[in-house]
């Protein structure tokens, strides 16, 4: 039998809540482009210019991230979400 937790909104969280929210999606969508980059880099699939325009492009990518987290008071920590029995999403 699972529990339901109740929403709560307090209008004084609602910024940092909604950007945690938001960091969470976007710090998901940079580790699997980062995983990716990796793949194919190990195959050999990309160019010497590549590899070098998408070190810099997933380097700015983190920087941003880090910037909006101070902004927002939060961590990364903040952004790993608890999935229950599955564990934690990053």
């Amino acid at each position: 039998m699972s529990r339901t937790q109740p929403v709560e909104l307090d209008p004084d969280t609602v910024e940092r809540d909604l950007a945690r929210l938001v960091l969470t999606v976007i710090e998901l969508l940079r580790q699997l482009m980062e995983r990716q980059a990796l793949r194919r880099v190990e195959v050999g699939d990309l160019s010497e210019e590549q590899e070098e325009r998408l070190g810099l492009t997933l380097m700015l990518l983190e920087d941003r991230m880090a910037l909006l987290r101070r902004r927002f008071g939060l961590t990364a920590e903040d952004l790993n979400l608890d999935l229950g029995p599955l564990g934690t999403l990053l």
